[in-house]
Formats: structure tokens, C-alpha cells, sequence
């Protein structure tokens, strides 16, 4: 049975439910106000394989996410939609030490076992580094992970909400607020219209789901990260379009693309929330250390600055799955610089909620009642 569903937020997860749930039959409308969504302003690598962290359905969760990257693109190209926004072309994880790699290394061989996607793993040195990123310099060796992929955020959504118009859906780029009726159910606010009514809701809004969810009583655990990143353009005839992507020690990444052009980033700012202003101080020494790494980027152009606002949770974990109080209301956020990684599958999973299915994941993982709570009743 066709259902009537909103989903508000069309980022990374918001678009991919709007895309399967107009893909399975569904009328689907999507409201975006277009400011300062994270997806936007994001672009990211998919390795979640290596990380040190030791909450288990959080690693299942991302491992899960990086594979189901392979259905997303299949089923975009089943539906005459290609795009090169992503592709796995390998990672190069730069360290302090050789102890260091050599320890990453041993974690990557270990979790290779349960996740082969990881792909071949070795330790690059001489000239067989200098084969796989020729631009690279002071470096002496690194971690070559082949599973590694980057992904354009912005690029991406594109893709996901053109396809969700395809199959019939609407865009609305628009603020819109939430009404609760005494049986639970909700009706979806627009600045000029009536009140509209749906079969479902989704709220994937990231990190303004407080601004949603507390004028209907409710405390959400979600704050706002500041990120920013830096997009520069180099000639086409240096294009590093093949080259893996760089992961050194800290918080800036070096993505290169297609056609000349390189990203670096993202910062992450706490103590600057929703501020969507772009801050030299911030982004000039993040050139700086990747022109260190590879000199050609001294002679590309800043072709866009992007800045965005994550969505975290007290504990760095994320949630999702229906909203206590509310009749066919779900909601997903606290993805944070995972996002990527996690969201494609995050929106699959919201779209088979919505639908009356199972989640394929055990929404118990993830609860979202840890992070939204009614205040009043």
C-alpha cells in the first residue's frame, strides 16, 4: 500500500530514505531549509576499519555502513543514475612512528577476517610509495589500506534527491516545524501553507533535531559540531583522480577527486556550534600542513571553503528508530565525522522502519530513547 511520508532533512540519511522509500512506491516529501546541513558541506573517507574504538555496534555499525555502499551504487546505476561522488580507491594512512603503522597494520590484518572489504594491506616505503601517490613528499612510509574509499557528500545527495524526483518524489526547500494532535499523531508545519498530514515522518535533521522535537516537550541529547574544509583546484593536467586518499595522525584528511580537485579537512570545532561563518585562522593551517605533504596543492586555487554542523551525542554515539509519544515518527542524528560512513545505511534502515518492516539492525543498538526523552506529557 502506498504510503504519504515526510522526510525532513535531506542530508545524507534523509536522502537516501527518500530515495528507497519513493523506489519501493511511496509519495515522498522532502524539506530542507539548505542551511548548514553537514552532508552539504562534507566530504569524507569510508575506513572505519582502523579506528581504536572499542564500542562494538558502533565498529558494526560503520563496517556495515562502508559495505552497503555497494548496493547504494548499484541500485543508483540500475536506475541510469552514475556518479562519481564516490569510489574505492584505496587509503594511505600516514604515522609519527613505524610502530605506529605497524600497529594499524596488525589491526587491519585482524579485521580483515570478518571484513574483507578491507581489501590488500601493506606497508609502503621507497619507491613502492612513490608509485602510489607520486606528489606525496616527506614521507617515508605508510599504511596502504585498499578497501579505502572517498566519498563527496554534496555530490552525493544530489544524486540521491535527483533520483528520488525520478521516481516521483518533491524537494521543498523550506524551514518547516511539527504539531502534535492528543493521539500522537503529527502534522508538518510549512511557512505559508496548511498543515499537512502524513502517513510516516522522518526526522533527519541532524543537528537541529532539538529545534524539531523540544516545541513538542521533548529533551534531545544532540549538540552541533563546526566543521570546515577547504576545496582547491588544481590544472587537469595533474589530476588525481587515481591516487588513494591521505589519513595522517589528527584531524585533517587529503581527498583527491577527479578533475583536478583535492579537498582538505574538515576541522572540528565544538565550541563553535551552528556558527556557519568560515574561519581562516582555522583553515589556513590545514592548507598549510597539506601543502607539506604534497607541493603541487601550493600552486591550486581555493575553489569553495564549506563549512557544515555535525551532530554529536554526550557520548559520541549515534541513534535512531521511533520517537516515544509519537504515531509513526522516526528520527536519526549523532552520526558526527561518521556520518558518512554510517548514513547511507542509517537511511535504508529509516525507510524500512517507516514502511512497517524490521530494521535489519537491531534498533536496541542504537537507541534512540537513550537521546530523546519526553519532559512533559
Amino acid at each position: 500500500m502506498q504510503k504519504k511520508i515526510a522526510v525532513i532533512g535531506g542530508g545524507i540519511v534523509g536522502a537516501t530514505a527518500s530515495y528507497y522509500l519513493a523506489r519501493a512506491g511511496h509519495s515522498v516529501s522532502v524539506f530542507d531549509s539548505g542551511n548548514g546541513q553537514a552532508t552539504a558541506a562534507a566530504a569524507g573517507i569510508i575506513c572505519p576499519w582502523l579506528s581504536r574504538r572499542r564500542n562494538k555496534k558502533w565498529y558494526r555499525l560503520v563496517s556495515e555502513g562502508a559495505a552497503f555502499y555497494d548496493k547504494l551504487l548499484a541500485d543508483l546505476a540500475s536506475d541510469g543514475l552514475k556518479t562519481d561522488a564516490y569510489a574505492r580507491c584505496g587509503a594511505l594512512i600516514l604515522g609519527q612512528s613505524a610502530d605506529y603503522l605497524q600497529e594499524v597494520h596488525h589491526r587491519a590484518l585482524e579485521r580483515r577476517e570478518q571484513a574483507p572489504l578491507i581489501g590488500s594491506v601493506a606497508i609502503l616505503k621507497g619507491s613502492e610509495l612513490q608509485k602510489a601517490f607520486p606528489p606525496l613528499v616527506n614521507v617515508e612510509q605508510a599504511l596502504f589500506v585498499g578497501g579505502g574509499a572517498r566519498v563527496d557528500g554534496r555530490e552525493l545527495t544530489k544524486t540521491l534527491l535527483k533520483a528520488t524526483t525520478l521516481y516521483g518524489g518533491s524537494i521543498h526547500k523550506e524551514t518547516v516545524s511539527l504539531a502534535k494532535d492528543n493521539d500522537g499523531t503529527l502534522s508538518v508545519l510549512t511557512q505559508d501553507g496548511p498543515p499537512q498530514r502524513f502517513d510516516a515522518v522522518i526526522l533527519a535533521a541532524g543537528a537541529w533535531l532539538p529545534q524539531l522535537l523540544q516545541p513538542l516537550g521533548y529533551t534531545v541529547d544532540v549538540r552541533g559540531q563546526k566543521g570546515q574544509l577547504v576545496v582547491l583546484e588544481q590544472n587537469e593536467g595533474n589530476d588525481p583522480q587515481n591516487y588513494p586518499v591521505i589519513m595522517p595522525q589528527g584531524e585533517i584528511d587529503l581527498l583527491p577527486f577527479g578533475h583536478g580537485k583535492t579537498i582538505v579537512g574538515a576541522s572540528h570545532e565544538n565550541d563553535k556550534g551552528y556558527d556557519l561563518q568560515p574561519d581562516a585562522s582555522v583553515t589556513d593551517p590545514m592548507l598549510e600542513q597539506a601543502r607539506t605533504w604534497i607541493p603541487d596543492l601550493k600552486e591550486a586555487a581555493i575553489a569553495d571553503i564549506r563549512v557544515g554542523t555535525r551532530a554529536y551525542t554526550s557520548d559520541f554515539s549515534p541513534f535512531f528508530g521511533n520517537v516515544p509519544g509519537l504515531q509513526n515518527c522516526f528520527a536519526a542524528s549523532g552520526l558526527g565525522s561518521s556520518g558518512l560512513t554510517s548514513g547511507p545505511l542509517i537511511g535504508y534502515l529509516l525507510a524500512e522502519l517507516a514502511q512497517g518492516k524490521e530494521s535489519s539492525l537491531p534498533t536496541e543498538d542504537y537507541p534512540l530513547a537513550a537521546y530523546v526523552k519526553p519532559t512533559c506529557r
